[in-house]
């Protein structure tokens, strides 16, 4: 023998049950709430003013700031990389090379193909740092020196 159950048509009798019992407490329910919340259960219940603009308000989203000459200085970063970046908005303009570290020396390494970045920097920028490619830091040619040579080759203050 196979029993056959289907669902009914409309809520369970026991959901319409608790749903009379809630309806029929209403009243103690929002009392208790309003006490455990401190009131703030009825409060978040009422519809909220909206606020109301007074005279001209003009919004404008998603422009750019204002775009300023670019101040451009050398930097050799804590990793090793040399930058060219912008001194008022601290963004990178370039990256120029690397400060690698070759059989326990420091030397500069041009951004050309030549050396293997994927990016290289522009012909001219190359053009005019080709000699410092190669350069050894040492404890008298420092990172900041190098970085106002690449400054000068570049007219960069």
């Amino acid at each position: 023998m196979v029993e056959i159950i289907s669902k009914r048509d409309g809520p369970r009798r026991e959901d319409v049950q608790v749903k009379r019992l809630i309806e029929q407490n209403r009243s103690t329910i929002v009392r208790l709430a309003d006490q455990i919340s401190g009131g703030g259960y009825s409060a978040s219940r009422q519809p909220r003013q909206q606020p109301k603009a007074e005279g001209l308000i003009i919004h404008v989203g998603g422009s750019a700031a204002t775009a300023s000459e670019a101040s451009p200085s050398i930097r050799v970063t804590m990793n090793g990389r040399v930058i060219s970046k912008d001194q008022n908005t601290g963004r990178q303009l370039h990256h120029i090379g690397d400060v690698r570290n070759r059989n326990g020396d420091q030397i500069f390494v041009l951004a050309t193909k030549q050396n293997g970045f994927f990016s290289p920097v522009d012909e001219t920028i190359a053009e005019a740092l080709v000699e410092l490619d190669g350069s050894r830091l040492t404890a008298t040619y420092t990172e900041e020196q190098l970085a106002a040579d690449i400054g000068a080759k570049l007219g960069i203050d």
